[in-house]
């Protein structure tokens, strides 16, 4: 899903309040984190992940293998964080714009 700067600006502001709920360590992106993501993003919708500096990949890197994976889209990286997204019909928290 490809998200527009308006709908990327609200779910960026909703994210602030958030706590992080995964981290990813110097293992990286492995099938475990890849299911745990999708399991957090069919829960929440929304999620904030924390990229560790021992890792192997930069947090762009791993935010965007992981938005692959899951189909889900990156909404922002910054610093060592990174905000997922990706909508579930049966459970919709978020009325985007």
């Amino acid at each position: 899903m490809e998200l527009t700067s308006k709908q990327r600006a609200f779910l960026r502001s909703a994210s602030n309040q958030m706590e992080t709920i995964l981290q990813i360590g110097k293992s990286g992106v492995t099938d475990t984190v890849v299911v745990q993501v999708k399991d957090a993003l069919k829960a929440r919708e929304l999620i904030k992940i924390r990229v560790l500096e021992t890792c192997p990949f930069t947090p762009k890197e791993a935010a965007r293998a992981l938005a692959e994976a899951t189909g889900a889209s990156v909404v922002s990286v910054i610093g060592s964080r990174a905000v997922l997204f990706l909508r579930n019909p049966q459970n919709i928290q978020y009325d985007l714009p």
